[in-house]
């Protein structure tokens, strides 16, 4: 097979990235688009780079030098990639490389100016982008200048921020490839950066406008402010003109330069009105031909538009699909964050949840949303909706009035109502009332425990498509469990009578979130014992310091082995006997565990031991007993000492009767708000064994290459590949490289069809300045050393610490025993993190925007889980 080592900008299509780089493809692409203008040139291949490498045998081995160098270890990356970058750029050219690229340049005009860009294959990806990762030369002149100019793209394929970059998207540096693309220069009068959707709100109808004078590198290096113009729907709607006093102009002799703007135009628009509205209509169109929002680098000359480069944007959030036809303007609402894990899920793990959820959910970026535009556009449910939404979470309720305010929400049909909740849905408004009778509750967990105990029955047998069609039946019972109105009726009896005794204390008594302290060890509630019932196992590990040092051993494994070796030990069968008992009761668990895809505390038993061995270091023997007590007696003070202030209220007696009432009202069913959950993921271990087992079969039929490649299959995909033995080539990796984008994307609380994220601000001015504000969940003021844990597995706590995270599921609740306070990015006050930290009596405040950031591990902190905000001491 000949090679080439040239390619004519025409001859280039957008799948030929592996032979010209993600720049090259996008502007070969271009290229062929009618009315687009792309200045003329040619791609010298990845075939050259690699054929020019191959000849310097010294660069393999500082490659593997580089793969293995620490990437926090600043010093030696910066000299490892300035060695590389030296050794590529003295590597002589082949000779018939030069003549092919000699070749070019006299085809489109030797004497000419171009510019010489480097087009790796990891570039301008849809995951992402690489922008400024490599480098670009600019009015490069002569033939000697352009080759040596290619040799200096070449070598940047390792500059510092290009090798940081590859690292954080998971890309082996041996696996990437440079293209360089020469193009003839143009030198525009402006030049700039338009996006076809608005890169900070996300709104897909607003494109906007980045210009100045000159080249664009003057906005690129930040050298000046540039104009912004702001255009929807064909018209103008924002503009800011900025002060430009300085331009990048090309050199006579070749390169360029910063130069001075006269006086008279530095206020003078780089654009007209019209000019940016023609701008936004071809943007339009290079956006319908990718067929998503684009980052275009465009230059103006004489009146005329180019396109030099295009590049997906990256960092949107993906809006969910609609039928086709629907022009509606649709509104979402998180899952996730009602949820407490606002991770992206696998597509195994989001369509499992999508087909046992009460309601219709709709995946974008791996999250889950729910539609509530009809509930929202008729008066009959409107109140209702923001009112169950804000009592989760006020930011949600916040950024949905936003929408409202602006009148986006008009439907003169609004058709049947979808309840806006999760998984657990209820119907939003008032329950009929049931009696306040703990048999009631402990009727509701046997009738699951049987459900579940036939599912485990049911399901040991099946295998194949037989497994399916199983499955299918199952996730109906799933649901009828779930939407049982018994159930559903003691979970709001709860989160009623919670409700009514801070409405009525802070009325009465001026007290504010007095149910915190009414509901201390509540009777019943599943998270708050599973994190009990790990301080008996760390009772059980305590007496023994050879089992202590083996699991500080053990604690970063990843399978389960350790527990066998574990039992070999001096007492490692008593601490194994503790484990494997709370694994038999909440193994099922872990933390983002409405994701069927993580894996559970049984899967993955070293997960749990940090937490053990916090527990072990910050507690003595018999502590569980003596905390739950604890909080059982000062829930009945605090039940004494109100019922005795409001009896000296007038109309007192019936006052305190009525307090009397919601307090046995809550203390009997605040519990049970725990279990649904806990029958889900007991459900859900089911499915997920009997699934891997199907997984493996594949594996052996060699349909996959390995079990957990099923995660990135829908259900209904896996249900497909088991009918069929075959996987559609290739969809398992893509799927893998959407997942690594996704997890980089934060999901807004609120989502539109236009691509809006919205996510709410709190209207308060009573926090001190510089405090974080968020809303108070759990009563009290604490003051301690902030611990910012991102992953379960990483905790190292201390007594009085205070917990800094993105989100607390049920699977963060073996931490709560062990901390002084909690803040958390995402939450709302009967979400789990919530309830739990209220059992344990935990100053609490949750949806604290960018706590994880803005508060540095090790800080002191003062926690106000009464007034909802966090002061950052030192």
């Amino acid at each position: 097979m000949t090679r080439r080592y040239v390619l004519d900008l025409r001859e280039i299509d957008g799948t030929q990235a592996d032979s010209v780089g993600g720049k090259g493809a996008h502007l070969g692409e271009l290229s062929r688009i009618d009315g687009i203008r792309v200045p003329d040139g040619f791609c010298v291949t990845t075939e050259a780079f690699r054929r020019a490498v191959a000849g310097e045998p010294s660069l393999g081995e500082q490659l593997d030098r580089l793969s293995r160098t620490d990437p926090d270890d600043g010093e030696a990356l910066r000299t490892l990639t300035a060695r590389v970058r030296r050794t590529i750029e003295e590597i002589p050219l082949p000779d018939d490389i030069a003549a092919a690229i000699t070749g070019a340049l006299a085809r489109h005009g030797e004497q000419d100016a171009y510019a010489v860009r480097s087009s790796a294959t990891a570039e301008d990806l849809p995951t992402a982008s690489f922008a400024g990762q490599q480098d670009t030369y600019l009015n490069v002149l002569g033939t000697e200048a352009v080759l040596r100019h290619i040799s200096r793209c070449w070598a940047s394929l390792f500059t510092e921020r290009a090798v940081a970059y590859r690292r954080r998207n998971g890309i082996d540096h041996r696996t990437v490839h440079m293209a360089v693309v020469v193009q003839r220069m143009v030198f525009p009068q402006a030049s700039g950066i338009l996006f076809t959707a608005d890169p900070v709100t996300g709104n897909r109808k607003d494109a906007t406008i980045d210009a100045g004078f000159g080249l664009g590198e003057a906005l690129v290096s930040g050298l000046v402010d540039p104009d912004v113009f702001t255009v929807r729907d064909g018209e103008v709607v924002a503009r800011t003109i900025s002060v430009k006093e300085r331009a990048v102009r090309p050199l006579q002799a070749g390169g360029t330069r910063t130069t001075a703007v006269d006086a008279r135009l530095q206020e003078r628009p780089a654009l007209t009105d019209e000019q940016a509205v023609r701008l936004v209509a071809i943007g339009r169109r290079i956006e319908a031909h990718f067929g998503r929002p684009q980052d275009i680098e465009w230059c103006l000359v004489e009146d005329d538009v180019r396109i030099v480069q295009s590049r997906p944007i990256t960092t949107l959030f993906p809006v969910p699909a609609r039928d086709p036809g629907d022009d509606e303007h649709h509104v979402y609402v998180s899952v996730g964050h009602g949820q407490m894990m606002t991770d992206a899920m696998k597509p195994l793990g989001y369509s499992m949840w999508q087909l046992t959820a009460m309601v219709p959910m709709h995946e974008a970026g791996g999250r889950l949303y729910v539609d509530v535009t009809r509930r929202l556009a008729s008066p009959a449910t409107r109140e209702a909706t923001l009112d169950a939404l804000g009592k989760g979470d006020p930011l949600v309720r916040d950024a949905l009035e936003t929408v409202l305010d602006r009148g986006d929400v008009v439907s003169p049909d609004p058709g049947p109502a979808v309840p806006p909740s999760g998984a657990d849905a209820h119907p939003v408004g008032p329950p009929d009332p049931i009696p306040t009778d703990p048999a009631l509750v402990a009727g509701l967990i046997a009738r699951s425990e049987a459900s579940v105990a036939a599912l485990e029955r049911g399901i040991r047998t099946k295998s194949g498509p037989d497994l399916f069609d199983f499955l299918l039946e199952a996730f109906e019972e799933h649901k009828r469990v779930l939407g049982d109105p018994l159930s559903i009726q003691a979970i709001m009896a709860g989160m009623d009578a919670t409700w009514w005794l801070n409405e009525k204390l802070l009325e009465w008594l001026g007290e504010k979130n007095a149910a915190d302290t009414l509901t201390l060890s509540a009777p019943g509630n599943i998270t708050s014992e599973m994190g009990l019932a790990l301080l008996d196992v760390a009772d059980a590990v305590r007496p023994w310091p050879a089992v202590v040092d083996f699991l500080r051993e053990s604690q970063h494994r990843e399978n389960a082995d350790f527990l066998d070796d574990l039992a070999k030990i001096a007492g490692g069968t008593a601490a194994r006997t503790a484990i494997d008992a709370y694994l038999d009761r909440y193994g099922m668990r872990c933390v983002g565990e409405i994701d069927i895809t993580r894996p559970r505390w049984s899967e993955r038993p070293a997960a749990l031991v940090p937490a053990i061995l916090d527990n072990v270091r910050n507690f003595e023997p018999g502590a569980a007993g003596r905390r739950f007590e604890e909080g059982r007696r000062r829930a009945r003070e605090k039940e004494q000492e109100v019922l005795a202030r409001l009896r000296t209220l007038p109309d007192g007696e019936r006052k305190a009767e009525e307090t009397r009432r919601m307090i046995e009202r809550v203390r009997t069913f605040i519990g049970y708000r725990e279990y649904p959950k806990y029958g889900i993921v007991c459900r859900y271990s089911a499915y997920k064994r009997a699934l891997l087992a199907e997984a493996d079969r594949l594996v052996r039929a060699g349909v996959l290459v390995e079990r957990e490649d099923a995660f990135h299959l829908t259900f209904q995909e896996f249900h497909a590949a088991a009918r069929s033995n075959r996987v559609d080539d290739g969809l398992v990796q893509r799927r893998k490289e959407a997942f690594r984008a996704h997890r980089a994307l934060t999901p807004p609380r609120v989502l539109t069809s236009d691509g809006e994220a919205l996510n709410g601000a709190y209207r308060r001015a009573d926090a001190p300045d510089g405090a974080l504000t968020g809303l108070p969940v759990s009563a009290g003021t604490v003051e301690g050393r902030a611990r910012v844990v991102l992953d379960l597995a990483d905790a190292d706590l201390e007594a009085g610490d205070i917990l800094v995270t993105p989100f607390t599921d049920p699977g963060w609740s073996p931490l709560f025993v062990g901390i002084a306070g909690l803040v958390a990015e995402v939450g709302g006050l009967m979400t789990h993190g919530a309830v739990i930290a209220r059992e344990y009596g935990l100053p609490a405040v949750v949806g604290v925007a960018g706590a994880t950031r803005l508060i540095r591990d090790g800080q002191r902190v003062r926690v106000h889980g009464t007034d909802g905000y966090v002061e950052i001491l030192a």
